[in-house]
């Protein structure tokens, strides 16, 4: 073992711990950055597959809606979209990440919004809209080889948190919204201070019972173990409440 290694070993190490104990406030939100930051390059391989496309809408069984404006969306292979995968992370895990396609023309970004059927899109495969499938091959071909990697966009806006229609303090839905990176959990402090995990649904909504009537406390954890804490969180049907801040970049 050199002393160099050794020297920035510990510099790693004593960086760490100084961020591990910091605490950036703004209002009542507050980021808490992991103790050791370590890249997480297994989840931001380069990836290889097929790329075919469809009449997207921006919405699909991520259920975010429709989004006219941004059409540069896309579906993920069954298999990679998490449901009876645990290689590739809990139900829904690539529900609104942003991934970058290659292609023999260039390269799109899109945001991942559906869940392309096992009968169409095996592993690796991406379904995308006309408008980012044009981008990266003619039209004419339909169905091209392509490579694609998870990036973290730039995002001028912070986390929100929407709603679903039905919940109430015995049965409550939340799901996130407009995140630069993939979110891998969310839990609820209780009435004790303590915190409860919330189950992610395959139409990529947490779940908890008997949450209470709110307003709540949550606590949003992303791919790389970034941390987000948003307090005064609603609890009022179909609607979207932002929180304080977005995620920092990826590696």
């Amino acid at each position: 073992m050199s002393n160099r290694w050794l020297l920035t070993s510990c510099l790693l190490l004593l960086v760490g711990l100084f961020a591990s104990t910091q605490v950036q406030s703004r209002g009542q939100y507050r980021l808490f950055l992991p103790l050791v930051h370590t890249p997480a390059a297994a989840e931001n391989e380069l990836r290889s597959g097929n790329a075919t496309y469809y009449d997207a809408t921006g919405d699909g069984n991520c259920m975010f809606g429709p989004s006219p404006h941004d059409l540069m969306v896309a579906a993920i292979s069954h298999e990679d979209y998490g449901f009876g995968n645990p290689a590739r992370g809990p139900a829904a895990v690539y529900c609104g990440a942003y991934v970058e396609v290659f292609g023999e023309q260039g390269s799109v970004v899109v945001r991942i919004v559906d869940k392309c059927p096992d009968a169409i899109c095996s592993s690796g495969h991406l379904d995308l809209s006309r408008q980012a499938f044009a981008r990266i091959a003619p039209m004419e071909r339909g169905f091209v080889p392509i490579t694609w990697r998870v990036v973290s966009p730039e995002l001028n806006r912070p986390i929100s948190y929407h709603m679903k229609p039905g919940s109430n303090q015995w049965w409550t839905a939340i799901q996130v919204r407009h995140h630069r990176n993939p979110i891998t959990s969310m839990e609820y402090r209780d009435r004790s201070g303590q915190w409860r995990p919330m189950v992610r649904q395959d139409y990529n909504y947490f779940v908890a019972e008997q949450m209470g009537p709110g307003p709540y406390t949550l606590r949003v954890t992303d791919w790389y173990g970034n941390v987000l804490i948003d307090h005064g969180i609603p609890l009022i049907e179909n609607r979207e409440t932002a929180g304080q801040a977005q995620f920092p970049r990826g590696p």
